[in-house]
């Protein structure tokens, strides 16, 4: 079953990033995918939040929205556009939101980011999400050809919880749209990513924003594709590009015959604090 991933460095301008990504939703199809995965913040990355506040819209008054959706519908393809910032009925605040289109052009899922990334870092770089987006409430599972994928987005990654729960509803697939720094990317991305993969035999597909971007931020790529196994089936570096993969579906069943997690796997109690 052929994905194909698209490694970008987005702009602080919707339209011209979601043409880009009109652009590689027409290569991956006629490269024979069945669905096209972009990163987080596929549509809009600027640090700046008051011009970016211009391009801020609805589902349905989203025009690069509406033209992804067209494309999917147009090329006959699965699109998952990554993440984007997505104004939500009554909020003050956004939604940093992955969206499924199926090849009718329809959204099959949506998925809120669940995990805020608040943080101070050693490289002296400051980042207070939750100022201008809002979590999530639950995971999102969705029926695709590559079986039951289930929805995360970046700083997800790091919380084993959400993927406990996805493992026990039986998923074949994870995405993880991101937009990683790179000091954080050097240290974590390949060994959370990895580890995800192999704590629930399922596959992992991690498609990510790379390189110094025009609001000057810099983020660190290497988007990935880690089979059940925990084996990396695809890493694209550290520049922007469109790249395929072959995934074997049937090696789900078989990494959960050689190493049984799901049916060994117990309800934990809360522990027992010994005095």
């Amino acid at each position: 079953m052929r994905i194909a991933l698209h490694q970008m460095t987005s702009c602080i301008d919707p339209i011209r990033n979601a043409s880009d990504m009109q652009d590689a939703i027409a290569k991956a199809a006629d490269n024979g995918a069945v669905m096209y995965f972009a990163p987080e913040m596929a549509l809009l990355v600027d640090r700046d939040r008051a011009r970016a506040r211009k391009y801020m819209a609805d589902e349905s008054h989203s025009m690069a929205l509406q033209s992804l959706i067209a494309a999917a519908a147009r090329h006959r393809i699965w699109v998952h556009i990554g993440s984007m910032p997505i104004l939500d009925d009554g909020a003050e605040k956004l939604a940093n939101r992955s969206i499924i289109i199926s090849p009718d052009g329809a959204i099959a899922a949506r998925y809120d980011k669940m995990h805020l990334f608040d943080v101070d870092l050693a490289s002296g770089e400051t980042w207070r999400e939750s100022s201008a987006y809002v979590g999530g409430e639950q995971p999102v599972v969705v029926q695709t050809p590559l079986g039951q994928m289930g929805l995360a987005i970046c700083y997800d990654m790091r919380f084993p919880d959400l993927f406990s729960a996805y493992a026990k509803s039986g998923v074949d697939v994870l995405t993880l749209p991101s937009a990683f720094t790179v000091p954080t990317g050097e240290a974590h991305w390949h060994t959370l990513l990895r580890a995800r993969a192999i704590e629930s035999a399922a596959f992992v597909i991690a498609a990510a924003q790379c390189g110094v971007h025009e609001d000057g931020r810099q983020t660190y790529g290497h988007s990935l594709v880690v089979d059940p196994w925990g084996t990396i089936l695809l890493d694209m570096g550290d520049l922007p590009a469109l790249a395929c993969v072959d995934l074997d579906l049937v090696a789900i069943k078989r990494v959960r015959q050689q190493i049984p997690v799901h049916a060994n796997r117990r309800n934990i109690p809360s522990p027992f604090i010994a005095e």
